[in-house]
């Protein structure tokens, strides 16, 4: 299924009880000073949206970033933002494509059925010339029942054994990080952690995807996987820099029609810390 919908589509429902609209803009990385997302949100929003804020909804317990919550804890925050379980969930976000399929991702991780992204995000919304709004939206609660898909999610252990055994089975990884972080010829943006690239993983920067603020169409999608010799029928996980635009490959990969599709949550943030973790650089 391709989660993409038009913004004419989002635009009959937005009357629908049953239908949550969420922001889940993320300031954009290195960007000083820091971008403001939700005071931009609270500027101009499509109408009804909510603040979906990724890093208040992660696992604070860890000091790594972004890192999925407890579902005990993501069915509290969503039952209290008002996001029902079977609601029609429909994730923008305010520039190009960065961030929403991280929340996608998340919601679809947790059991929500019916989760979608507005193809090219509030930008395409206004260039529609639909409405918007400004202010703070509340809903009623509601009730989320989150359960882990542990197929979808990779931890260290899983990436340190898909790793030990890729000379015999060959592992499909693919990173979104930019080719020079992933070559090891630029730095990282976390301090005190080296760049490259897990062994035998591939790069595919997560921009390349992306085309005037939209995804690539299904067809460039493929073309692009082909060209890097990713087998869609294949079990594939993908990776980044902190866990966020792993899951715009993940989107990429399902809309060009990919069935078995995991994400490292970690990313490189966790598994280059680790003293006994290979690291490849290309020079």
């Amino acid at each position: 299924m391709n989660p993409l919908v038009t913004p004419s589509w989002l635009s009959t429902r937005l009357q629908d009880q049953s239908t949550i609209i969420l922001d889940a803009t993320l300031p954009p990385v290195g960007v000083t000073p820091p971008i403001d997302t939700h005071a931009r949100y609270l500027d101009k929003h499509i109408p009804g949206a909510l603040f979906f804020d990724i890093e208040q909804l992660s696992d604070h317990s860890t000091p790594l970033p972004h890192m999925l919550p407890t579902p005990e804890d993501f069915s509290r925050s969503m039952s209290a933002l008002g996001v029902g379980h079977n609601s029609t969930i429909v994730v923008y976000e305010q520039e190009s494509v960065f961030s929403a399929p991280r929340a996608w991702w998340t919601l679809r991780t947790f059991g929500a059925q019916h989760v979608h992204i507005l193809d090219g995000g509030l930008r395409a919304w206004i260039e529609a010339g639909l409405p918007t709004e400004s202010g703070p939206v509340h809903h009623t609660p509601a009730n989320f029942n989150a359960t882990l898909n542990p197929h979808a999610v990779k931890n260290l252990s899983q990436i340190k054994d898909k790793l030990a055994t890729h000379h015999q089975v060959p592992e499909q990884i693919l990173d979104a990080r930019s080719a020079a972080r992933f070559n090891g010829t630029a730095p990282e943006p976390r301090p005190g952690i080296s760049s490259g690239h897990m062994p035998g993983a591939t790069s595919v920067p997560y921009t390349e995807l992306v085309d005037d603020g939209r995804l690539k169409p299904a067809e460039k999608l493929r073309e692009l996987f082909l060209a890097k010799h990713v087998d869609l029928d294949q079990p594939i996980t993908t990776t980044c820099g902190s866990g966020v635009t792993a899951a715009v490959i993940a989107l990429g990969l399902e809309v060009a029609g990919a069935r078995d599709i995991s994400l490292y949550d970690g990313s490189w943030a966790e598994y280059a810390q680790q003293p006994d973790s290979i690291i490849e650089k290309t020079r």
